[in-house]
Order: C-alpha cells, then structure tokens, then sequence
C-alpha cells in the first residue's frame, strides 16, 4: 500500500519546481508529476531551428529571476544556473536611428532620455536604489504572506505604481523616456492607463539598477533543471510524462499544489464553476531566429543590448496594446525581441547568433504574423531577413500545445490587466488556496504573477505548510 505524502505538486514549471523544493526544505516528502517528458514549463530551451541553435521557446531574460528573492535562497549556481549578462539590459530604437536605453548605471539611462527627462527619472528611482532586496521580497509576498520589511518603501512604491503608467510617464517631457517606460509596461501586455501599471515599468527599470536582465546561460531550461536538482538531493522525486486528468491519478497525499491554469485546475480537481470569471488575455505571435551573424540594427546601443524594444513610440505602444485588448492584430505590432548570444555565445555555433521575437495578438489568434514581425525589425535593422538562417514560429494555438497553462496563447496565464493584474486569481487575502482544503494553486494565475521568479510557488508554499501544522 502506497504511503501517504505530505504534498504531491502538479506541473514542473518553475513556480511548481519551487513550490516542491520550499515544502522539501521544511522536510515534508514531495513528488512533482508533469505531463511533458522534461521539465520547464515557460522556462525551456531546444533546437528549434538548426542543430546547434539553443532557443528558448518562451521565456528568454530573466530580470525577476536573477533579482528573485526565493531563488537568492537557494544553492541553484551549485547546481548549473550561471546568469549570462549583455552590456546593456535593453535598448529601445527610433526612427532616427537612436536609442534610450535601460542600463545598469541610472545616469546611462539618464542621459540616453536627454537633458530634460534625466532629472525626472533620477527623481523617480531614488528612492528605491539600493532597496531591491526588501522591496522585491514585500512588494512580491503581496498580499501579505509575510509581514513587510521595509513599509515606508513598500508604500512609497505603491504611491508610484498603483496609478496608471500615464500618470507616471507625465514626468516626462520627451518621447524617449515616455516610450521605453511604454515598453516595460507592455511586456504584461496590459493596457497603458491600467490600474498599476505604473508598477510594472517601475520594477523592471529597477530590477535593471539592481540585478540587471540577464539571461541564464546555456538557457532558460537551466532555471528549470537548477531547481529538481536541488529538490531530489533534499529528498523529493520528479516524475515526468505523467499527465494528471483527476485527483485520482495522482498517490494519496495531505496536501495537492497545481502549477496549472485555475480552469485545469478546477476540471482535475472537481471543483465545477469555481474559476469561471478567471480571465484570459491577449495571446503572442513568436518567433525563433537562426541568424549568420548579429542584428543589424541601425542605431548603435541595440547592438550591446539583451532585450531589444520595437514600438517605437508610446502612442505606437498604446495603439497596439488597445488594438490586440479589442481583438484586432496591431499594425504596427510592438515586439519585444532578445539577444541571447551577446552575453552566451554558447548558444550558437560558431559566429552565427540565436534571436528571440514576439508580437501581441488577439486570444487564440490563428493567422500568421511573420511578415507583420518582420516588416517592423527591419524598420530599425535593414537587412536582417539577409541574416535569417532558418526560423520557428509559434502561434497562440502552437504555444498552448506547447504548455497547457498557455490558453489561447496568454503567456501571462490569464490577463494582467485592470483589477486582475494584481487580484490574482480571485479576490482573496488566500489566493493560494481553492473551495478544496487540501488543493492549492501555485501557478502564474496566482500572486505576484507572470514571470520566472518563482515566487508564486513560494507564497503558496506557505499556505501549504500552515494548512498542515494546523492539521
């Protein structure tokens, strides 16, 4: 007769690996299941293209992982994880061929914004330099699951970030730095006078002041192999090509942690209509590039950059973010694109780079937006079809079947816009737990949300740990 675990976790994406290892610290026995035959949920890496070219399929840089407060607690480097960091952690294009920047240095990024915007960034990053630790640790346990270290920052920030990110960018004069900060705040694809949106530009510019916006080397799957490592020396088990369709398949356990959507989560665990008014949002058309050499980009910063930003305007940003909330494939699209190769030439053989693009469209969107994403590359980098090798593309239907918490295409696992950007995946101080005492969810759809941080699975495993010392 099998004996009972003190938690089995559904899903080895990185919030669900750190779910596991934070219950295996505090000496429960563990088990993870995951459906795909390797680890990684958004944080993988394969040979999309040609033999030879690592790509990351979804998440490539990894601001929020190197500046992580759960992953700073843990041994990963003992276990491969190496953040690989480009000379600039973003640069962002204009038409006349230059560039802002997000650099480490505040003044570099200062200066990229002109004489009459650099004084109001100055002023709004001030106060939080030097505070990344607690503000990252208090601003991402929200709501609460630990008392605030540091509550006069935490409130200053809320003060900055709570409104929307218009009202942030009105410090600003100029379209250099109204239009980076639109970018940063369009990597959650969340409109731009959103409620809280200004915290989401807020703390990827700070995160750049802090940790910078590295990539992992080797790629993204070495977050995701770091961390079942780590689980199985403090003595739990992964088992994969297992998918998990009702609580019944899985070994009797004290407590169920899903790494999945809430809808997934609610079919498997009977839970009827419980996630029904859970959201989902805009999808991402991406493209994975083998290239015969760098970007040609037209402006110089680009070249040094991790993250490249295409927009180009906050208007243009805005229109996009509006067209793809609607429905409707933005033209121009704004694209996020990333340089692996700048800081790992690992990635790639020889001289020959790997490029990561996406643009947002419509939930569920079945067309295809290559030349849309094209066109618009080589608007700030002529010639870069001239480079292109061989590519993989990867619509919203592509990216679902790729990973199941992906629906419709939403890499975000349910739309972070309006009062569900923060109220994740239902209002309640314990969005962890579910109508079943002994279910929890532990995925993106739950504070703080997107990204590979792993704090979500942290927070939910403290709802865990006080369900079973109560039990």
């Amino acid at each position: 007769m099998t004996s009972m675990l003190d938690a089995v976790v559904v899903g080895a994406g990185p919030n669900g690996l750190t779910a596991a290892v934070e219950l295996a610290r505090r000496g429960l026995s563990v088990a993870v299941f995951e459906a795909k035959e390797t680890v990684g949920g958004g944080a993988r890496t394969e040979e999309l293209t040609l033999p030879g070219f690592r790509h990351d399929p979804c998440s490539a840089v990894h601001p929020l992982g190197a500046g992580s407060p759960v992953f700073s607690t843990m041994p990963l480097a003992r276990y491969g994880l190496d953040w690989a960091h480009p000379e600039l952690p973003m640069a962002h294009p204009f038409d006349d061929g230059t560039a802002a920047v997000l650099a480490r240095s505040v003044g570099e990024t200062a200066a990229s914004f002109g004489p009459r915007d650099a004084g109001a960034y100055r002023r709004l990053v001030a106060p939080f330099l030097g505070k990344w630790d607690t503000l990252a640790r208090d601003f991402m346990s929200l709501p609460l699951t630990a008392l605030p270290r540091d509550p006069v920052t935490l409130a200053r920030f809320g003060l900055a970030g709570l409104p929307p990110s218009t009202w942030l960018s009105s410090r600003f004069r100029e379209e250099k730095a109204k239009a980076l900060f639109a970018g940063l705040v369009a990597h959650v694809i969340a409109p731009l006078g959103g409620f809280a949106t200004g915290a989401v530009g807020l703390i990827f510019a700070l995160a750049a002041h802090a940790v910078g916006w590295p990539a992992a080397r080797g790629g993204s799957q070495s977050i995701s192999d770091a961390l079942p490592a780590y689980l199985r020396d403090l003595g739990g088990t992964v088992h994969t090509g297992f998918e998990v369709k009702r609580l019944d398949d899985l070994p009797p356990a004290r407590a169920y942690v899903f790494d999945t959507a809430p809808t997934a989560l609610a079919r498997i665990a009977g839970l009827g209509r419980a996630y029904d008014g859970y959201r989902y949002g805009a999808a991402v058309f991406k493209i994975d590039y083998a290239l015969d050499g760098p970007v040609p980009w037209t402006a110089e910063a680009p070249r040094r950059a991790g993250t490249v930003q295409i927009g180009p305007t906050s208007r243009d940003i805005g229109a996009a973010l509006r067209a793809v909330t609607a429905g409707r494939t933005p033209t121009p699209p704004f694209l996020i694109t990333a340089q692996p190769s700048l800081a790992d030439p690992s990635r790639a053989p020889g001289d020959r780079q790997v490029f990561w693009a996406y643009g947002h469209v419509p939930h569920g969107w079945r067309g295809d937006f290559t030349d849309s994403v094209e066109r618009q590359i080589e608007r700030f980098a002529p010639g870069f079809r001239d480079r292109v090798l061989a590519r993989a593309t990867a619509g919203p239907p592509q990216l679902a079947e790729r990973n199941a918490n992906y629906v419709g295409g939403d890499i975000a696992c349910g739309a972070a816009s309006g009062l569900q950007l923060l109220v994740r995946s239902k209002l309640s101080l314990s969005p962890y737990t579910t109508p079943h005492p002994a279910v929890f969810l532990c995925s993106s759809a739950t504070p703080p949300g997107p990204g590979v941080h792993g704090m979500s699975g942290h927070n939910a495993a403290k709802a865990v740990w006080r369900r079973l010392r109560a039990s």
